[in-house]
């Protein structure tokens, strides 16, 4: 993993909605107050968008920030199945 100064920068909305997307503003809320630094949101939203499968298990477990802030992303993605319809008992 590249651990430039850029990686270790406190993170910005303006970060999150670049790595991460449409999501909710409550959601890059939370994943600000966890502390995580930019390479932990990049790490985070490698394994959303499952390049940990990808990458044939390169990728290095997450800890500290960056599980922190992958939580919140995954949580984010229940709310919006919730949202659109999808009943609890068919998100195995």
């Amino acid at each position: 993993m590249n651990n430039s100064p850029d990686k270790e920068k406190h993170l910005l909305a303006s970060d999150v909605r670049r790595l991460c997307g449409e999501i909710l503003d409550s959601k890059v809320t939370a994943i600000l107050a966890t502390g995580a630094t930019l390479g932990d949101l990049e790490a985070a939203a490698a394994w959303r968008l499952g390049e940990d499968d990808v990458m044939d298990d390169t990728l290095p477990p997450l800890s500290g920030g960056a599980a922190a802030v992958y939580d919140i992303l995954i949580r984010e993605d229940e709310f919006l199945e919730e949202e659109e319809g999808a009943s609890p008992s068919t998100r195995l």
